[in-house]
């Protein structure tokens, strides 16, 4: 079955196609729609939904941060620790993701409450999720605290799994999916940034699920090589098959050993 982009599903905003040629807005504009193409010439659904002038929403490309859409019908709207990144919550992408993707509510899981007490935990950037063995795996970082974390794994019906990760100056990684990706047959994680006392629980925790494992270091996370998002996709000669989407800087900054395990 064909899937869109994100958690279970999502969808991505673009800015309306007014910024002239050369500017960063229109690189990061073609660089979108060029995503875009790949994916779709891969198989892939992509919800698009315009962004809109007013309130301005400098970071609004991709809403996995804020909002996330699940098997069972659940759509759950995360509290996010910039302001500029709260005015991305929008009706109208939710209802995209309803009218054009076949997505049906069943109902929504509103943790937003929490950026008022200073509490936040952003989407599948802070979480990566297991959804064969219901565990969700969480850095803590400001963007990611752990009462929030336990509400939401309490609600979704998933075991937590909180560790640690820095990096290099020893600051905490402020997303989980900086180092860590999950896949149907394969799991990437940089243990080089997890914190001593948690790496042999947490690669340990990994093995149990049967996938192999891939260790990055440091010089591969700070290059976005942790990055990655496997997606599903249909084929007529395979069937049911999976896709991994990295950036470029991501795949040039894998080491060849560790890109070649993930290509076989």
């Amino acid at each position: 079955m064909q899937r869109s982009v994100g958690a279970e599903a999502s969808a991505t905003t673009a800015a309306p196609g007014t910024d002239s040629a050369g500017t960063p807005q229109a690189r990061a504009r073609a660089e979108f729609d060029g995503l875009v193409r790949a994916l779709h010439s891969e198989g892939v659904i992509v919800c698009q939904v315009a962004d809109t002038p007013e309130p301005p929403k400098p970071d609004a490309v991709f809403p996995n941060n804020w909002v996330s859409f699940h098997e069972d019908g659940t759509v759950v709207l995360y509290p996010m620790q910039a302001e500029t990144r709260r005015r991305e919550r929008r009706q109208e992408i939710v209802a995209a993701v309803v009218s054009e993707l076949g997505f049906q509510v069943s109902r929504v899981l509103d943790l937003t409450h929490h950026e008022a007490e200073g509490r936040f935990l952003e989407g599948t950037g802070s979480l990566i999720l297991d959804h064969v063995e219901r565990v969700a795996y969480a850095s803590i970082s400001p963007r990611t605290h752990p009462a929030v974390l336990e509400e939401w794994a309490h609600e979704m019906g998933y075991e937590p799994l909180i560790f640690k990760a820095f990096d290099r100056a020893g600051v905490p990684l402020y997303h989980t999916n900086v180092l860590m990706c999950i896949g149907a047959r394969v799991a990437v994680i940089g243990t080089e940034a997890v914190a001593q006392d948690d790496r042999t629980r947490l690669v340990g925790r990994l093995c149990a699920c049967g996938r192999e494992i891939i260790e990055i270091g440091h010089d591969e996370i700070e290059r976005f090589a942790g990055n990655m998002l496997e997606l599903a996709t249909w084929d007529e000669a395979l069937g049911d098959s999976r896709v991994l989407v990295m950036s470029e800087a991501a795949r040039q900054g894998l080491r060849p050993e560790n890109f070649a395990r993930l290509a076989a």
